[in-house]
């Protein structure tokens, strides 16, 4: 891991604590409210299978990272990740985001930074859906959280009380500071009217068993961006990356290449590599909104 300060304007002077892997196409990897852990696995996963450079940072206030008081909203968050990007020199980015993540990364779609040819919103919150209204998160008990957040809870759901102390403490501060950055609606009503001003290539994709927001939530997210292509993966819930990482990284790598304004070099083959290649397809692609 590394500390980058950069400067952020209207906030000040900000840590970013990331972690990069691989090499190759660069990937902004934003993690939702479960915290870097969500994403961190499939990060490696991601850059072993595909020639890919990617980047996850910790957004400030989680795992005990430090957040300046000016840092309290997501459209923060975003221009900090932009500034991220200039600070690193990266060029011909895409950024994805997973559910507060994925609202980090429609932000910053609306700050047309020239560096990034494409974004993926992963199972995203942030839009005000009529009829299909995010539940009450923080209201949630840990068994309720797994229920709405996997297809497999059974399989996937963590009870926090067989956790060693330092971690049911990081849980519990990060739940605090999601809720700093999202609020208690996890929801901005002016977000989905913004998005009509996006121009560079979205893709947003779904868990098919999400039941934080439902496909219905994710098709309007597609909808309110002009272009933008949906895909729904099966047989996994609002953590896609946990449950189907590698017909998630399939869908990401495909998207990303076809978007990239240099074309991706090839990966030596590796055994993931080739499995990737022979995976079915069975996503399914719904394509523009």
């Amino acid at each position: 891991m590394t500390v980058h300060t950069i400067t952020v304007p209207g906030v000040g002077v900000v840590d970013l604590t990331v972690t990069d892997r691989g090499e190759g196409h660069p990937v902004l990897l934003l993690h939702g409210g479960g915290g870097p852990l969500t994403v961190n696995p499939w990060a490696d996963r991601f850059a072993d299978a595909e020639h890919a450079h990617v980047f996850t940072p910790i957004h400030p206030g989680f795992n005990g990272t430090p957040r300046p008081d000016a840092l309290h909203t997501v459209a923060g968050l975003a221009a900090a990740y932009v500034a991220l990007l200039d600070a690193l020199d990266l060029n011909d980015v895409t950024v994805v985001g997973n559910s507060i993540g994925g609202w980090i990364t429609a932000e910053m779609a609306l700050l047309h930074s020239p560096r990034v040819s494409s974004y993926i919103v992963v199972d995203g919150v942030g839009i005000d859906v009529p009829g299909h209204p995010l539940p009450d998160f923080y209201s949630l008990t840990p068994a309720e959280v797994a229920q709405h957040s996997y297809h497999d809870p059974e399989k996937y759901g963590i009870d926090p009380a067989k956790l060693p102390p330092p971690v049911r403490e990081a849980m519990a501060g990060n739940r605090i500071t999601l809720g700093v950055y999202a609020g208690q609606a996890m929801t901005d009503p002016t977000l989905a009217g913004r998005l009509a001003a996006v121009t560079t290539p979205t893709l947003v994709v779904w868990g098919e068993a999400d039941r934080i927001g439902d496909p219905d939530f994710g098709r309007a997210f597609a909808a309110a961006i002009p272009g933008a292509e949906f895909t729904l993966i099966p047989e996994a819930g609002h953590l896609p990356q946990i449950e189907a990482p590698d017909a998630l990284i399939k869908v990401v790598w495909s998207f990303a290449t076809a978007h990239a304004t240099a074309p991706a070099t090839a990966k030596p083959d590796s055994l993931d590599a080739m499995l990737l290649r022979d995976l079915p397809a069975a996503v399914s692609y719904e394509g523009r909104g």
